[in-house]
């Protein structure tokens, strides 16, 4: 499958290259188009491959959504807007939008959210490009549990935000084939979005208290 990867951080590594591993063909966007990150991340992709087919794309925001059947939003919450509009919302339209981002305000300690309460980025962006298919999932764990939560000692919980049940049908079976999550959590539609963000400040708690990135949570019932 070709996939779009947006932003060139941590995460959008992380996701990029476990896709590129498994023989999809992965393009990173940027704002530039030779982001000195996402050349040094598609030159090493690249090399580990053992055929001459080139896995690991980079380009422009645009470049990226255009070649992408399924998209990933991978960048800085408070720069997911202006980045899916350099994107192009006719790259967008018709396409999955798998968010992964957090409307976070990093400039201070206390990890402030931007948005919350009342709306939340997954609604913002959908309300944006209302003609692609958002789904907001994967942002309430660190990014090497996101691609591979059988790390953990015990089966944990994925949470999935959108208004699409089509949508988030595929993203389920994309997270479980190609991450390998088991236990998945359809929430409700996009408005469902305000929850999980507005949980990271306890995730933020929660990895201070175990000392580790590696950790996620399990809805358990009697």
């Amino acid at each position: 499958m070709r996939i779009a990867i947006l932003g060139t951080g941590t995460v959008g590594q992380t996701i990029g290259s476990k896709l590129a591993q498994l023989g999809h063909e992965v393009f990173m966007g940027s704002r530039d188009a030779a982001n000195p990150k996402a050349v040094a991340w598609a030159n090493k992709e690249n090399l580990n491959k053992d055929s001459t087919q080139k896995h690991a794309l980079f380009g422009t925001f645009a470049n990226a959504a255009a070649f992408g059947e399924v998209i990933f939003n991978c960048t800085l919450g408070v720069a997911s807007l202006a980045a899916l509009r350099m994107a192009g919302a006719e790259n967008l339209r018709g396409k999955i939008l798998i968010d992964t981002a957090n409307p976070l305000d990093y400039s201070t300690d206390s990890w402030a959210l931007t948005v919350a309460n009342e709306d939340s980025l997954g609604e913002q962006i959908q309300r944006a490009f209302p003609d692609s298919f958002v789904v907001k999932t994967l942002n309430t764990i660190n990014c090497d549990v996101m691609v591979n939560p059988n790390k953990l000692s015990e089966g944990s919980d994925l949470f999935l935000s959108g208004n699409s049940a089509a949508a988030k049908a595929r993203v389920a079976s994309y997270m479980r084939d190609w991450f390998g999550w088991r236990s998945i959590i359809d929430l409700g539609d996009i408005t469902t979005s305000r929850a999980v963000e507005m949980y990271i400040p306890l995730w933020r708690c929660f990895r201070k208290y175990v000392n580790s990135y590696d950790f996620n949570i399990k809805v358990v019932t009697i």
